[in-house]
């Protein structure tokens, strides 16, 4: 956990994890993940010092689900030298082709419901909450490891940093008739309701996402444990659901205040859990960032603009609460009509991650 912290503490857009959330992540005894998959954890040293580290990922329900055999690696951090590289994801190859899987692909930790991606593009902002952030020299070591692209991640920008702006009118208009058409409304999260919301999102998770490329889906335990740590600090009116006329949901957004805001400054990582949540607490209110995590739209109801009315319903709100900039993603890069459709919300791409396969 520490190796980070030693090889980007000068790159001050690198915002610094909490070291105890990340040792709740690593830890199989208290994340759900290790119900259905497995891992192990790698250091590279050189004359006594770490100079590497991996994980080495078997996500049996990604098999299940996808029919292959694809093991993955995650928690990839390297000083720039070739050989070191090499020799944690050939040890990670390795561990992954001992249990019959053919390809190696990642990052990812530990799976696409966590941190994943390899950033390529767009170094010089800060990462947002649960968007790791790199170096560019690990493309180039990875790529001389033997790896190729398997798929593009796209974030989106949109607002300003400086001060909240509204809503291009146009697309109030365009969401007002939409709502009208088709009989929707759209509401906030009942933080009264918490539970029985989270029952709703999970069903709603699964159901959006199934056909994406790489999507697992989140089991009960794992979505259980990803709403009781941010429920301390979910904004209900950033957590809005489309319903029919007879109280129906079919789609629902998830945006997140950036509390990477807060933590920026926080260059060890190591704060007491009590001491995180009190400095949540005290800087809540006066972040200007967030982050749409999920943006959710039942098969059937897709292409008829409720797309448009979650993110305006998403700005809307944020603006409100003095958050001026916020951004969407990732996006699989063929996902053409969610990013066309931010596109006519005055969204622009600027961050680009990349997932690298090679054979094992």
């Amino acid at each position: 956990m520490d190796l980070p912290y030693r090889l980007h503490r000068d790159d001050r857009t690198w915002v610094p994890p909490f070291k105890a959330e990340v040792r709740k992540l690593l830890d199989r005894a208290a994340n759900p993940f290790f119900a259905h998959a497995e891992a192990d954890y790698f250091l590279a040293e050189r004359d006594g010092e770490v100079v590497g580290r991996i994980a080495a990922i078997h996500n049996r329900l990604h098999n299940e689900i996808h029919e292959d055999r694809v093991g993955f690696f995650g928690f990839f951090e390297c000083i720039k030298d070739f050989t070191v590289a090499r020799a944690l994801v050939d040890a990670a190859g390795a561990w992954v082709r001992a249990r019959g899987l053919d390809t190696l692909r990642g990052p990812m930790s530990f799976s696409v419901n966590d941190e994943c991606g390899l950033l390529i593009d767009g170094f010089d902002t800060p990462n947002t909450l649960m968007m790791p952030h790199n170096p560019p020299y690990y493309l180039p070591l990875l790529q001389t490891a033997g790896f190729t692209k398997a798929k593009d991640l796209i974030c989106l920008q949109g607002g300003s940093a400086v001060a909240p702006v509204e809503a291009p009118e146009r697309t109030a208009r365009a969401v007002r008739l939409i709502l009208e058409r088709y009989q929707l409304k759209i509401r906030p999260l009942d933080r009264r309701r918490f539970a029985a919301e989270v029952e709703t999102v999970k069903d709603l998770y699964n159901r959006c996402w199934e056909k994406n490329w790489g999507f697992v889906p989140m089991t009960d335990a794992e979505i259980d444990h990803l709403a009781a740590a941010f429920k301390p600090v979910v904004i209900p009116s950033l957590v809005p659901f489309v319903e029919t006329a007879d109280g129906t949901p079919i789609a629902f957004g998830l945006a997140l205040p950036d509390l990477n805001e807060a933590l920026r400054d926080n260059r060890s990582g190591a704060m007491f859990p009590a001491s995180l949540t009190m400095l949540l607490k005290l800087k809540l209110k006066r972040l200007t960032r967030a982050r749409i995590l999920l943006l959710g739209i039942l098969p059937e109801w897709r292409g008829k603009g409720i797309d448009a009315a979650l993110y305006h319903w998403i700005w809307t709100r944020s603006a409100e609460r003095g958050i001026g900039w916020g951004e969407a993603g990732w996006l699989l890069e063929d996902n053409a009509a969610i990013i066309q459709g931010l596109a006519k919300a005055n969204f622009t791409p600027y961050k680009t991650y990349r997932l690298l396969d090679r054979p094992a």
